[in-house]
């Protein structure tokens, strides 16, 4: 057998997590490192997600990389393949085609501690790092729900994270399950060509308007001949999003003003009363995530949609039956029911100091401290994992400030005589009682919903950084020592 590859630091995944690493490791051109991705093409979730109207709800000047400012965005909020195609061009640009391995899933990952080093195990051979970055992210996973007869279905059903673009939709009867994010912009798609559409609503989202369209020539030329325009515009909408947080933590007037406003909407786009009520929440506006469409409340007006205002109950050879009781006849199904946020599939698959796996250390939900540190899992960093998720602006802030993080960890590593480090349970239980305590009294605990940014084993807000993304980085963008311990070599 051949000795394994080894490398300082191994990133799994290519999405905007890995690459923008990647892109921090190849500037200061200190350690040796490979990013591994199991799908063939680099990209996460825009890889994944090609569904009709698949596009970002954060303007595209706050999505990107401040690594790699993109003066070129065609619009304000970009289309997903816009999106694959700048991380794309980050790859070929920065130079990481030669440290990326496509087709390379990680099948297991166990700390050695005789060696110090994380031993991996992919389906492209052994590798053997100081440093893993898990770096897989949260809408990976697709998640369906629990539905009964889905097997005897004769028609075509996908999941919207897998479509099926050689199934045409033309003529057929389509039911489209969820009303998320991934729905509100599916359905507008969907319903010029479908012959009938029934929405499975389980719970009415609050949608606010979307006000998107194409930059100007120019514009583009502005953006292109002047940076310091492109700078001005993201510190803007970076101003303008965090505005948003103080509706999340229930300060008034300012929940109200955001309550007001998606209402509003709805009133201006539906004018039919029974209908206007059965899409207005039971909840408080961002307890679940909002959505952001000027289309979905007029596709739902078509007249070859219907709304059903009840969860899919049960599929039948033929069709479909809803919780309320209503049977609909359908060809196809689509699922748009997000994703396996708290238990993702790849704790399963690494393994820490005690030899037990990350998903057992997460049965009562994903904690990590400062978001990236898990106790028994020495020189393991988690990208986008627990508390990471934003409900108000962008995730591309908070993955900055992890770099940040993760940088200054191996700088402290590196000035040690230590093999590794690994942070205290003391410092993560401080933190998660700290997180306990930021949540409590916002929208997420106290707004009347289940949503994923709650796990739901415990209730407790596992997914989402209960606060601003500038509060975020001021307290986890730098490496902080003290809630860790060194871990001397045992060789």
């Amino acid at each position: 057998m051949s000795e394994p590859r080894r490398v300082d630091v191994l990133i799994v995944g290519a999405g905007f997590a890995g690459i923008g690493l990647g892109i921090e490791l190849a500037r200061r051109a200190q350690e040796s490192f490979l990013i591994i991705e199991q799908a063939d093409d680099v990209g996460g979730t825009w890889r994944d997600n090609r569904y009709p109207g698949v596009a970002c709800d954060v303007p595209s000047h706050l999505y990107e990389l401040a690594s790699r400012p993109n003066p070129t965005w065609s619009r304000v909020f970009a289309k997903g393949d816009e999106i694959q195609a700048y991380l794309r061009s980050c790859v070929r640009v920065e130079g990481l085609e030669s440290h990326l391995l496509l087709g390379c899933a990680l099948e297991s990952a166990q700390w050695d501690p005789a060696a110090s080093r994380w031993q991996v195990h992919t389906a492209r051979g052994e590798i053997s790092a100081a440093i893993l970055i898990v770096a897989t992210g949260r809408l990976s996973e697709p998640r369906l729900p629990a539905v009964s007869g889905l097997h005897n279905f004769a028609g075509a059903w996908w999941h919207s994270a897998r479509w099926q673009p050689q199934a045409s939709l033309a003529g057929q009867r389509v039911g489209l399950v969820g009303t998320g994010a991934s729905a509100v912009q599916i359905l507008p798609q969907i319903a010029q060509q479908a012959g009938a559409v029934v929405v499975f609503q389980r719970t009415p989202p609050y949608v606010l308007p979307r006000d998107d369209h194409r930059y100007s020539d120019a514009e583009l030329e502005r953006f292109a001949a002047d940076p310091q325009s492109v700078a001005t515009l993201r510190a803007e909408l970076f101003a303008e999003a965090e505005r948003g947080v103080d509706a999340r933590l229930r300060r008034h007037p300012d929940i109200e003003m955001l309550r007001e406003h998606a209402l509003d909407h709805l009133a201006a786009q539906v004018p039919d009363p029974g209908l206007r009520q059965t899409l207005t929440p039971d909840y408080e506006i961002g307890c679940k995530r909002i959505v952001f469409s000027d289309e979905y409340f007029p596709a739902l007006l078509a007249g070859n949609v219907t709304l059903e205002p009840s969860a899919l109950a049960q599929v039948t050879a033929d069709g479909a039956i809803a919780a309320g009781g209503h049977a609909y006849k359908l060809d196809a199904l689509v699922f748009a029911t997000g994703f396996n946020t708290t238990s993702p599939s790849i704790a399963t698959r690494v393994h820490g100091r005690d030899g037990l796996p990350l998903a057992e250390r997460w049965r009562d939900g994903p904690a990590a401290y400062a978001s990236v540190s898990v106790p028994g899992f020495p020189n393991m960093y988690v990208l986008g994992g627990p508390n990471s998720a934003l409900g108000h602006s962008s995730a591309i802030l908070i993955l900055e400030a992890q770099f940040g993080y993760v940088l200054g960890a191996l700088d402290h590593l590196a000035a040690s005589d230590a093999a590794a480090l690994e942070v205290t349970e003391t410092a993560l239980a401080s933190y998660r009682h700290e997180i306990d305590e930021l949540a409590r009294g916002t929208v997420w605990t106290d707004g009347g919903c289940s949503s994923w940014y709650r796990d739901q084993r415990t209730g407790r807000v596992t997914l989402l950084w209960p606060g601003s993304a500038a509060a975020f980085a001021n307290r986890h963008g730098s490496f902080r020592p003290e809630a860790y311990k060194l871990i001397r070599s045992a060789a």
